[in-house]
């Protein structure tokens, strides 16, 4: 077998070394299991020429006594054996999948915003599955075979070394064109995992995206991409097959092969006298016990060879740098008041095509800072550097005079308060996506903030209240509903710093009006961030940030930017113009929405 990249290899090692003591044990119970299986062919001889041929009644009963007892501790080394390495293995799957989720969930947000999660979702169930054959039965059964023909091949090379040595030559082309399957097969089973993961990824996409799909009557484009897909990923089976069958195959001529030899030889050895008829049905005996392992080996190296490809993705995937890959040099953050000072940013997701340039404001503690701006004027961008989402490429952001490039993340964002555009719930109950934060709630705090959102009657309204499930991402609650409850969410995590991406976009102008009140109290105290949908909604925040470009253009009160004429105006009549007329121009873009990203 090819040797894996030294990547998969090292990541090998290591598992190999976690679970030494399940493996020992298995390794033990498997030389057991393999010499009592020598014992049924082993006694054909003696029965043969001892106890038929020389008329040894006596030896009966040992000799049987010896092939059941043989029998016994085979049969409970083989159920031992299948408990303790497939406990093992499991074991090392479910930790396997632990370690790569934790990895992934510790990953920057600009990686999720470049990979599918689809293709994640492989990496952690599909690949890890395939490091039983090696921490499992596979790596068992292989040194197994191993064993078992070695052994096997001392024994006929006492019974006849010259019909041995021969049937040994079969053996070295055997393992030469084993070796060369192997190479070859390894990168198809890699590309099988990278296909695997598109299709599931595009899979995930438009099973998530159903409604889109039917509003605009995609089923059949998607039907075909999927198609597609699956035409590759069986092309790529297909190719497998053809390899795995074609090393089988070969495998079988060889041992018809040392069939011919083994009569041919063995005959004319008998004729002889060089060998009794007890010795060549003991030969023959031991010939099948190497051949089993032989072309057992053919099948277990292929899905040795299976594992290390998935290793070799699981690898790449633990090779990538975390965000808080240096966590232990940064510095604890105590609760903050929440006085935020954003000084000469700037920040690009593509070299060369910066978002922002040069951004600096400062928004002291309880106070609310509202952004406004065209789509794509970098409001997200810049709040998803106040949450350290992001890092700038120059300048920097603190938090009461801390640098957050230089503290710990979890003790920043555990005062974070946030309610996205997205709205995204889990599939769940309502009470459990608002504990989300802070899972030991008590319903009473749950229904509190309920009540501030303005989301209790509706809940209660439900059968079920507070325990009813809201289905994925929240799909049997309405937009306003999810919004609410995305809201009652961020108000029970009690955040310092609050932040509000489009929070009322949901909600027609009656809940909007009467959840703004309960936005106002939860304000108070805090420092909050807004990007405005109505920017009606904003007129009382402590300053507003007109962003233009990647740039602040303007920046004041709403009274302030209102009296100025400038672009402020300009967004804010084009707004009340198009809400008391209902009328938008083709082709004006003035709602403020998410960034662009490339």
């Amino acid at each position: 077998m090819k040797r894996p990249p030294a990547g998969a290899w090292r990541e090998a090692k290591e598992l190999l070394w976690q679970y030494r003591r399940g493996l020992a044990i298995g390794f033990a119970l498997m030389i057991v299991n393999r010499l009592a299986g020598f014992v049924l062919p082993g006694s054909t001889k003696f029965l043969i020429d001892d106890v038929v041929g020389d008329g040894r009644a006596e030896l009966l009963v040992p000799l049987v006594a010896a092939v059941g007892g043989a029998t016994i501790v085979q049969a409970v080394s083989t159920y031992a054996l299948a408990q303790v390495v497939s406990v093992a293995a499991q074991g090392a799957i479910m930790d396997m999948r632990r370690r790569v989720q934790e990895r992934v969930t510790r990953l920057p947000i600009r990686f999720f915003d470049g990979t599918r999660s689809g293709v994640l979702i492989s990496r952690i169930m599909t690949d890890a599955e395939g490091i039983r054959n090696l921490v499992g039965t596979g790596i068992i059964q292989l040194v197994g075979g191993v064993l078992t023909a070695g052994l096997a091949l001392g024994v006929l090379f006492y019974l006849n070394w010259q019909l041995t040595a021969s049937i040994l030559g079969f053996l070295v082309v055997f393992a030469f064109v084993m070796t060369v399957a192997f190479s070859r097969l390894r990168p198809i089973f890699r590309e099988r995992g990278e296909i695997n993961a598109q299709v599931t990824g595009r899979l995930a996409e438009t099973l998530g995206g159903i409604r889109v799909v039917k509003a605009y009557r995609m089923e059949a484009r998607e039907q075909r991409v999927f198609g597609e897909g699956v035409e590759r990923l069986f092309a790529n089976v297909k190719k497998s097959i053809t390899g795995t069958s074609a090393t089988t195959a070969f495998a079988t001529v060889i041992v018809g092969a040392v069939g011919v030899l083994m009569i041919l030889v063995g005959g004319r050895a008998i004729l002889s006298g060089a060998m009794t008829l007890g010795d060549l049905v003991m030969y023959a005996a031991f010939v099948a016990i190497l051949a089993a392992p032989v072309v057992q080996i053919a099948s277990i190296g292929t899905q040795v060879s299976e594992a290390f490809a998935g290793l070799d993705r699981i690898r790449g995937l633990l090779a990538e740098p975390t965000e808080d890959d240096d966590e232990a040099d940064r510095a604890p953050l105590a609760r903050v008041r929440g006085d935020v000072d954003v000084d000469d940013v700037s920040f690009s997701y593509e070299p060369g095509s910066p978002v922002l340039e040069g951004i600096s404001f400062r928004a002291p503690a309880g106070t609310t800072t509202a952004l406004v701006g065209s789509s794509g004027s970098g409001k997200s961008t810049l709040v998803s550097l106040v949450m350290a989402f992001n890092r700038p490429d120059a300048g920097r952001i603190t938090v009461d005079g801390h640098d957050l490039a230089r503290v710990k993340l979890g003790d920043y964002r555990r005062q974070l308060g946030v309610v996205l555009q997205e709205n995204f719930l889990f599939d769940g109950t309502i009470a459990e996506n608002i504990r989300f934060a802070r899972p030991d709630a008590t319903l009473d705090e749950v229904e509190a903030v309920g009540r501030l959102a303005h989301a209790h009657d509706f809940v209660r309204a439900f059968p079920d209240g507070y325990d009813t499930v809201v289905g994925e991402r929240g799909i049997k609650l309405s937009g306003g509903q999810r919004q609410r409850i995305a809201i009652a969410r961020a108000l029970l995590a009690d955040p310092r710093i609050l932040i509000l991406d489009e929070a009322t976009s949901s909600l027609d102008s009656e809940s909007e009006g009467l959840i703004q009140e309960g936005l106002e109290r939860l304000r108070h105290g805090r420092t909050s961030f807004v990007i405005a949908h109505r920017l009606s909604t904003i007129r009382r925040a402590d300053q507003i940030l007109v962003l233009e470009g990647g740039e602040i253009v303007e920046r004041g009160t709403h009274t302030e930017l209102y009296a100025r004429g400038g672009r402020y105006r300009e967004l804010h009549d084009r707004q009340n113009a198009w809400e008391d007329n209902a009328f938008v121009n083709p082709g004006e873009d003035y709602l403020p929405t998410g960034d662009a990203k490339p």
